[in-house]
């Protein structure tokens, strides 16, 4: 069972998150709550997915992102918004959101969207990917990039380019004939090697270094 937690400061919006999540027979949302209480929710709760508000008037999403991701073993976080989030997209994904979701995607997507992250890939909405593309990607290939990654075995530089690509723990665990549990221990060592980052932010460093290409 993915266990959910749901951040936003609407009510409304809250509800309607949890009764499309709650539908799906593997999904429970154990956790519906504004910025004020949610770093204390997830510490308690423990959730696998955390969809969290971007905006909100007490406690700015960013400010809890960044208090979340600080804890022992964090949730996979995805950011909530309803409009063209610009500037904020690139704090989020360099704060350790590993997805950005609009409020108005269809349940179904949403479902898929929340299963994905469980499962340790990311997710962003159409309407981020340009700005993602602008404000990361632009820079192209560098060499810092290589020789941060150089550091790798050659088993991890394959898991990164594969992280790189989109795929999920266990879309690389098929991919190379691992167990899920193996790819979990990869990922984690070659996001450490690389200082820390979080996984879309490995996913850039793979670009940069060359290693997408040619990875499936």
């Amino acid at each position: 069972m993915i266990r959910v937690a749901v951040v936003d400061d609407e009510q409304l919006v809250r509800s309607g998150l949890k009764l499309i999540l709650g539908a799906a027979p593997d999904v429970e949302v154990v956790a519906c709550c504004d910025g004020i209480d949610a770093v204390d929710r997830v510490r308690e709760l423990r959730p696998d997915v955390l969809l969290l508000d971007i905006r909100m008037p007490e406690v700015d999403g960013l400010t809890v992102l960044r208090q979340v991701v600080a804890l022992t073993a964090p949730p996979a976080v995805a950011m909530l918004t309803t409009f063209d989030a610009g500037r904020h997209i690139d704090d989020a994904l360099r704060s350790g959101a590993v997805g950005l979701l609009m409020k108005n995607t269809a349940p179904e997507q949403l479902v898929h969207a929340v299963r994905v992250l469980a499962a340790g890939g990311r997710i962003l909405a159409p309407e981020a990917v340009g700005p993602v593309i602008e404000g990361y990607l632009a820079a192209g290939r560098d060499g810092g990039a290589a020789d941060r990654t150089g550091a790798l075995t050659d088993r991890e530089g394959q898991v990164l380019a594969l992280v790189g690509a989109g795929l999920s723990n266990r879309e690389i665990a098929r991919e190379l004939r691992l167990s899920h549990g193996t790819v979990k221990d990869h990922v984690s060592s070659v996001l450490s090697k690389l200082g820390g980052v979080n996984r879309v932010q490995a996913a850039v460093l793979a670009d940069r270094a060359g290693l997408i290409d040619g990875a499936l």
